[in-house]
């Protein structure tokens, strides 16, 4: 074979490779992601059960979603997650200060902190769920200190309840997002810590100038993140109290479930999930913009 042939065949095979490489990602793409998206957005116009005949409605679902009283309590109960669960990341950012020292032990409490994580969640609900109740581990604990003489009704209070879900969240997140920080501070060039050291920088100027500006890509990704895991929250709450007691702990992912199989009202379920998408992307974008700036800060200011 000439070396003329030899490039053309050589080229031609890197090129059969390349199209592969592009259209099977983009096929599985399309069949998995865009259209289900755009089949849930029409679906959204119609009365759909999956049993009957679609029936058009234009934007009926939509107007009783905005009238649909357990649709803006779903609402509230996600905002209110994304209120207080993600800003407890910064939790997560102190652990991997403290775990990135050079401490006795940091190899265990880096494993008892990520051990969470890989806890499936049907385990950890059942496993808090033992522990909430009125005579599990945590009741047991706050009455032997004498912090209350009565058993805390921790899942059944309407209350009380989706903040202690909201607390089997974080604890679960705590060692996902301290691992992610971690990294960040381990990319930090020591030589920028040891020169704002040098030139008299304070430890909280060299953290809030150096450190945490250089972090801010890690910030925004963790923030990015943890609102749109807050917004879309249900495994927890499916698995311990499947949005009881009387709608307190339904958020819009268990109330777009409950009416998509519960009540095989496809299309509402469709309209809901359309409607909340929006919110979920608005606060992605506000999360970029928040955080779109990086760099060192003078800590002489």
């Amino acid at each position: 074979m000439s070396r003329r042939k030899y490039h053309l065949s050589l080229r031609k095979r890197q090129l059969t490779l390349a199209f592969f490489f592009i259209t099977i990602p983009t096929f599985l793409m399309i069949l998995f992601i865009y259209y289900p998206l755009i089949f849930g957005v029409k679906i959204s116009f119609y009365q759909y059960d999956m049993v009957g005949e679609s029936i058009f409605i234009g934007l009926r679902n939509y107007i009783e979603l905005l009238k649909d009283p357990l649709f803006w309590n779903a609402f509230k109960n996600s905002l209110l997650y994304l209120l207080v669960v993600p800003p407890l990341q910064i939790i997560s950012m102190l652990l991997a200060v403290l775990v990135d020292k050079a401490i006795k032990g940091r190899n265990l409490f880096r494993t008892l902190i990520f051990l969470p994580v890989v806890t499936p969640i049907t385990i950890a609900a059942i496993t808090w769920q033992w522990m909430y109740r009125e005579k599990g581990f945590i009741n047991f604990l706050l009455r032997s200190l004498h912090i209350t003489d009565k058993s805390i009704s921790f899942l059944s209070d309407p209350n009380i309840a989706l903040f202690a879900i909201m607390f089997v969240t974080m604890w679960k997140g705590f060692g996902y997002y301290m691992v992610i920080y971690l990294a960040g501070l381990q990319s930090i060039p020591r030589e920028l810590l040891e020169a704002a050291k040098v030139d008299g920088a304070r430890p909280s100027q060299v953290f809030f100038k150096v450190t945490m500006p250089l972090l801010k890509p890690y910030i925004l990704f963790c923030s990015t993140m943890s609102s749109i895991a807050a917004l879309n929250v249900f495994g927890e709450i499916y698995a311990m109290t499947k949005g009881g007691p009387a709608h307190a702990t339904e958020t819009m992912g268990l109330f777009i479930y409950n009416k998509a199989f519960g009540y095989l009202q496809f299309g509402y379920s469709n309209a809901a999930a359309i409607l909340f998408s929006f919110v979920v992307i608005a606060f992605s974008l506000l999360n970029f913009y928040i955080f779109r700036e990086g760099g060192l800060k003078s800590y002489y200011a």
